[in-house]
């Protein structure tokens, strides 16, 4: 598995025997750009190819020793593309007689493309399929868009599929907060031997499977109640978590947090830990356990995109009273929407969703929630905040500044469709 750290070190490669055990250490290579690509020719030879603009934007090529990650050639440029802009993502794939380069072109955006070439030699010199782009939603009016950073794979039965990133924006001008989404479609060849994704470049959001084994839908889990000894797959930090601020055997079946002073505006590791909206239509619930004994210990849940982009409903203590607050912060604007006086030591949190708003509740006995408050999903998007990676649903606890001395204890958390 290749990719790249780009705050240092750069572009690098770890390898397992088990995907599902442990990795090795990384291995660098002395190679500049992003969205690296490994691809072993069948005498043995290793490429490595990245997007890099040394010498123009495009994909750059060289040799490598894949026990070392030393170069054993030059980089070189091998294929600019068609001539959209940041050239990127590289896949080489050696198929039949010939090699094949695909990239994406465009940007991470709307005018987002994939691209492919060919040549008889992997360093080229690469020929432009005339049927470029062979997957774009540019310029056009699909409920998918931004279609992008493609890959190839041929199944056991000779069928070949594109895995690519697309999003699902709504609303005009659109926007989306859901990020970049994995999509899969169909591709089909050409008589003289080009791949077209989906239906002449084009895909919906439901594709012919044509012969493949469809699955089963896996049934999701509605409740988590954190009474295992390992947090579930489902549940992400932001940067590096910190393992003293957070336990899943302080309290039993209960996830428990200890607020840091971190708070949600700063670009840090503040104590939350939270999951991806995957639907426009949803509702995350949590029981919370909390009990603040100094002012600006705070506790609860938030939508979040980024460090300037969230909102959160949670108790917290100030000038000596504790309250349950709703808050917003979009850009260089903050405000507190609400705050109530509060007495109980425990409540139920609510975050119901559609596609266009947000709606913050709570209960005292786990009935429906009274609402305090509400804030539109837009102004949360990539379009406005900023980012692809779309929002969390998350669970946190801070100190405003020092570090808490009141644990807060989440019983559960549900998500559901």
């Amino acid at each position: 598995m290749t990719t790249t750290n780009v705050s240092g070190g750069g572009n690098f490669y770890v390898y397992t025997d088990d995907p599902h055990a442990a990795w090795s250490d990384p291995i660098y290579v002395d190679q500049p750009g992003i969205d690296p690509d490994l691809f072993f020719d069948e005498d043995g030879t290793v490429y490595y190819t990245t997007s890099h603009d040394a010498l123009g934007q495009g994909a750059y090529q060289s040799r490598i020793d894949i026990k070392t990650g030393k170069r054993l050639s030059e980089i070189s440029l091998v294929w600019k593309g068609t001539g959209g802009q940041y050239p990127e993502a590289p896949h080489l794939y050696r198929i039949g007689d010939w090699y094949y380069l695909m990239i994406s072109e465009g940007g991470t955006e709307y005018g987002h493309m994939v691209t492919i070439s060919r040549s008889r030699r992997p360093e080229g010199p690469f020929e432009s399929c005339p049927y470029n782009p062979i997957l774009s939603h540019r310029s056009l009016l699909k409920s998918i868009q931004a279609t992008g950073h493609a890959d190839l794979v041929q199944t056991p039965d000779g069928h070949w599929w594109a895995v690519y990133l697309g999003i699902r924006p709504f609303g005009y001008p659109p926007r989306h907060h859901l990020g970049r989404e994995t999509f899969l479609a169909p591709v089909m060849w050409t008589d003289d031997g080009w791949p077209i994704i989906g239906e002449k470049g084009t895909i919906s959001e439901t594709m012919p499977a044509g012969d493949l084994t469809l699955q089963a839908k896996p049934v999701p889990q509605v409740r988590d109640d954190f009474d295992g000894e390992s947090l579930a797959a489902c549940w992400t930090f932001l940067r590096s978590p910190i393992p003293e601020h957070w336990s899943l055997s302080e309290k039993n079946s209960s996830l428990t947090l200890y607020g840091s002073p971190v708070t949600l505006n700063d670009t840090d590791s503040p104590t939350f830990i939270g999951r991806r909206q995957e639907h426009f239509e949803c509702r995350a619930s949590t029981h919370l356990t909390f009990t603040p004994r100094q002012d600006g210990e705070e506790a609860g849940i938030t939508v979040y995109m980024n460090e300037r982009f969230h909102y959160e409903m949670a108790v917290t203590q100030t000038s000596g009273q504790r309250k349950l607050i709703f808050r917003r912060r979009l850009g260089s604007l903050w405000k507190m929407e609400k705050e109530i006086q509060w007495t109980l030591d425990s409540v139920v949190l609510t975050i119901k969703a559609d596609q266009t708003n947000y709606w913050f509740g709570y209960s005292e006995n786990g009935n429906e929630p009274l609402w305090l408050g509400q804030g539109e999903c837009g102004l949360l998007a990539t379009e406005v905040a900023g980012g692809f990676t779309g929002v969390f649903l998350a669970m946190y606890a801070t100190g405003n500044g020092r570090q808490s001395a009141s644990p807060a204890h989440f019983d559960w958390f549900d998500y559901q469709v």
